[in-house]
C-alpha cells in the first residue's frame, strides 16, 4: 500500500506519520511506501530517513506528477492555509485550499481513469464550515445534518472542498471521506497563524515559562479535541468500510470528529488547578474583536452520534488534555515553578 500525506511535515501530518510508522499497516494491509508531501521539510526531520518514507518537497500543485508517478492507494490531505491567513489574503486561501484540492482530486481521478486503483481520499475539513447566519442561526447542538453557513473565507473554502470530495466520490472517481476537525488543543511547537491558535497558546506558552495573550472573552465556549483524539479520528475515517453496521461509514456525509465543549475560563481554571498560580498568571486578557468574530462564529456543542458509531469518543476532560500534553512533550514544559517540585500528569518532568 502506497500512502500519500500532504502537509506531512506540519503539526498534524507529523502526528499521523508517527502513528502510521508505529503501526506499519492501514486498512489491514502493510504500508509499502509513505510519501510525505510538503512545501517545507525541516532539517531536523529524522522521519525522512525511515526506509518506508519518501519525501516530495515543493508547491503541492506543481509536484502532482511526482506524487502520482506510482499508484496512490490512500491520500490523506492535511495541507492547507489556515484561518487568519485566509481572511487576510483571499487569493492565498483560494489557491492553497480550493485550487490545490481540486488539482489533487483531478490527479486521483486520472489515476483511476487510466486503470489504476481508485484512491481512498481523506480530506481534513474543519468546524469552521459552520457559522450563525442571521437568517439561520445555529442550533444549540450541531450535527452533520446542520446546514453549514461558514462565516470566514477559510470555512467557505473547506465547505466547497467537502462538496468536491462528495461529487468526485458520487461519480466513482475517488473513494472520498471527510473528517471535520475540531480546534486541536494543545498543539506543541510554535504558534501558527490560525485564529484559534490561542487555544493552544494560553496553555502551551505558560507551561514553557512564557507569557501568553488570550484575545477572547473568558466566557466564550469552544469545541476542542486533543492531538491524540484528532489523529485517532483521521485514521479511523481512513480505515472505515462502507456500509451501515458498527464501524462502517454510511452515506456521503462528513464526520464531525468528537468534540469536548469548554469555556476559555474553564481552560484557564484547569491550567491554574493543574500547574499552579505562577503558571496561570502568565496569561493576559487582551480582547481582539477580529479573532473573537472568527472563533465565536464556530459552534461549540456537537452531537457526536456519527463519530460514536465509528467507535470514536471525545476527550474525557480538558484536564486530561493538559496532562496528556505534558506527558507527550515534557521537553516543552518548564518544571521549576510547577507544583510538587515539577510533578504533573502523574510524573516528574524536570
Amino acid at each position: 500500500m502506497r500512502i500519500v500525506i500532504t502537509g506531512g511535515f506540519g503539526f498534524l501530518g507529523r502526528q499521523v506519520v508517527d502513528a502510521l510508522l508505529e503501526r506499519r499497516t492501514l486498512c489491514g494491509a502493510a504500508i509499502d511506501r509513505l510519501v510525505l508531501a510538503d512545501r517545507f521539510v525541516p532539517a531536523e526531520a529524522t522521519v525522512a530517513s525511515d526506509p518506508l518514507v519518501d519525501v516530495v518537497q515543493g508547491d503541492l500543485h506543481e509536484r502532482l506528477d511526482e506524487i502520482f508517478t506510482q499508484p496512490v492507494d490512500v491520500l490523506i490531505h492535511l495541507a492547507s492555509a489556515v484561518s487568519s491567513e485566509c481572511e487576510a489574503d483571499f487569493d492565498l486561501g483560494m489557491s492553497a485550499n480550493l485550487d490545490t484540492t481540486r488539482a489533487l482530486l483531478d490527479a486521483a481521478r486520472a489515476q483511476s481513469a487510466a486503470g489504476g486503483p481508485t484512491p481512498r481520499v481523506v480530506f481534513s475539513s474543519s468546524v469552521a464550515v459552520y457559522g450563525s447566519d442571521p437568517a439561520l442561526p445555529l442550533p444549540p447542538v450541531v450535527s452533520e445534518s446542520t446546514l453549514p453557513t461558514p462565516q470566514s473565507s477559510y470555512g467557505t473554502q473547506k465547505r466547497v472542498c467537502e462538496q468536491l470530495v462528495a461529487e468526485y466520490t458520487r461519480r466513482g472517481f475517488v473513494d472520498g471521506r471527510v473528517a471535520r476537525l475540531m480546534t486541536v488543543s494543545v498543539r506543541p511547537g510554535k504558534p501558527n497563524a490560525a485564529a484559534s491558535g490561542f487555544l493552544s497558546g494560553i496553555i502551551r506558552e505558560p507551561l514553557a515559562g512564557l507569557p501568553a495573550i488570550c484575545p477572547v472573552s473568558p466566557g466564550l465556549r469552544v469545541a476542542l479535541a486533543s492531538p491524540r483524539r484528532t489523529v485517532e479520528g483521521i485514521l479511523c475515517i481512513a480505515e472505515a468500510g462502507r456500509g451501515s453496521g458498527p464501524g462502517q461509514l454510511e452515506g456521503g456525509l462528513p464526520v464531525n470528529l468528537p468534540a469536548l465543549t469548554v469555556t476559555v475560563a474553564e481552560m484557564l481554571d484547569t491550567l491554574r488547578r493543574v500547574a499552579g498560580d505562577a503558571v496561570a498568571d502568565r496569561v493576559t486578557l487582551s480582547p481582539d474583536p477580529a479573532v473573537e468574530a472568527i472563533v465565536g462564529s464556530w459552534p461549540a456543542a456537537f452531537d457526536n452520534a456519527r463519530a460514536t458509531a465509528l467507535g470514536l469518543r471525545p476527550d474525557a476532560s480538558f484536564e486530561s488534555v493538559v496532562r496528556a500534553y505534558v506527558e507527550d512533550h515534557p521537553e516543552a514544559v518548564r518544571s521549576a515553578d510547577l507544583p510538587a517540585a515539577g510533578a504533573i500528569g502523574g510524573r516528574r518532568i524536570d
